[in-house]
C-alpha cells in the first residue's frame, strides 16, 4: 500500500518511533502529529502519555511494534484517534466510543454549561426530572448528573447499541444509578400530553444531507450518518423536537437545543411559528458562534 508506514525491524526507542511517527504524520496532514503519536503510543503500550518520556529510551519488542504500526495506517486512513483508542474525553469523563456513536465534541460543552445553569435555580426540594433526547454516548446527560446528582435524569436514543454504550459509560463513572435509558425514537415511547419534564435537553443531527460529504473524512467517512444528517436544510430533527417537546415539559420548563453555527435565524422562526414558548435565548460557543438555544415553555 502506498501509505504503509515503513519501519524497518530494527530496535526503536520510544522517543525515536514518537519523532519518526509525528514526521510521518504530518507529511500526511494529519491534524496534532505529535500529539496523536502519543497518544497512539501510549495506547500500544499501554502506558499514560507522560510514561512515555520517563521511559523514552526503552526499545519495542516486535509485537509492540507491529501493533503500533496498525495503529497509524489506521488514522493515515482517517479513522479519527477516539475510534482507534476507544475513548474520548468530556467534562472531564472519560467516555467509551464507539462507531455506533458521534465522538463528543469540546462545543457541546456549552449546552452542558446551559442546563448546570438552569439546575443552579432556586427550585426548592423538589428535585427537577431532566430528558436528553439523543444521547449517544451519554456525554451531555452524564456530565449533568456527575455535576447535578441530586436531580433524576432520562436519556433515550433510536439505537439499542448507542444505549448499551451510554449505559456502560454510567457504570464506568458510577452514575447508573441516577440516570434511567431506555430506546425511543425522539418521543415515540413517551405518553401522549403528558407534562414529565422540567428540562428537555438534545444534540441532534443538524447537517444538511448535501454538506455531509464536504465535512472531514474523518467525520463523514467514519461517524454514523444517521447522527450528522439533519434532512435537506439541517432543520428536520430541530423542527420536529420544537413542535414536539411541549406536551412533554411542565409549565415553565424548558428546551435547550444544540443547532449549527448559522441555523439562528431559521431555528428563531421554527420557534415563532410554533407559539408555545417564551425567553428564547441563543447562547454562543467558544468561538463566538451561536451554539445553543435555550426557551421556556409558556405558562
Amino acid at each position: 500500500m502506498r501509505n504503509q508506514p515503513v519501519l524497518k525491524d530494527h530496535e526503536w526507542s520510544i522517543l525515536k518511533l514518537l519523532n519518526w511517527t509525528a514526521s510521518y504524520f504530518k507529511s500526511h496532514d494529519i491534524d496534532s502529529p505529535r500529539t496523536t503519536a502519543e497518544i497512539l503510543l501510549a495506547h500500544t503500550l499501554k502506558l499514560k502519555r507522560i510514561d512515555l518520556y520517563i521511559n523514552y529510551d526503552k526499545p519495542l519488542g516486535r509485537h509492540e511494534l507491529a501493533d503500533f504500526k496498525a495503529l497509524i495506517q489506521r488514522r493515515i486512513n482517517k479513522e479519527p484517534v477516539a475510534y482507534i483508542v476507544g475513548n474520548k474525553e468530556f467534562w472531564s469523563l472519560n467516555l467509551a466510543v464507539t462507531k455506533d456513536v458521534l465522538i463528543p465534541r469540546p462545543d457541546t460543552e456549552c449546552i452542558v454549561e446551559a442546563g448546570l445553569g438552569l439546575l443552579t435555580e432556586d427550585y426548592g426540594s423538589t428535585p427537577r426530572r431532566v430528558f436528553e433526547l439523543g444521547t449517544g454516548s451519554g456525554a451531555i446527560i452524564l456530565a449533568l448528573a456527575s455535576e447535578r446528582p441530586g436531580h433524576v435524569f432520562f436519556a433515550s436514543d433510536r439505537s439499542i447499541k448507542a444505549i448499551e454504550l451510554a449505559q456502560k459509560n454510567a457504570k464506568r463513572h458510577n452514575l447508573g444509578g441516577l440516570i434511567n435509558f431506555f430506546f425511543s425514537d425522539w418521543f415515540s415511547a413517551l405518553a401522549d400530553n403528558v407534562h414529565l419534564f422540567d428540562i428537555i435537553i438534545s444534540n441532534p443531527p443538524y447537517i444538511p444531507t448535501r454538506d455531509i460529504e464536504r465535512l472531514q473524512p474523518e467525520i463523514y467517512r467514519h461517524e454514523p450518518i444517521m447522527a450528522l444528517d439533519g434532512g435537506e436544510d439541517g432543520l428536520l430533527h430541530l423542527s420536529h423536537i420544537i413542535r414536539n417537546a411541549p406536551p412533554y415539559l411542565k409549565q415553565g420548563g424548558y428546551l435547550l437545543l444544540e443547532i449549527g453555527y448559522d441555523q439562528k435565524s431559521k431555528v428563531r422562526n421554527i420557534i415563532d411559528a410554533c407559539g408555545q414558548y417564551e425567553e428564547v435565548m441563543f447562547i454562543k460557543d467558544y468561538g463566538g458562534h451561536n451554539r445553543v438555544v435555550r426557551m421556556m415553555k409558556k405558562l
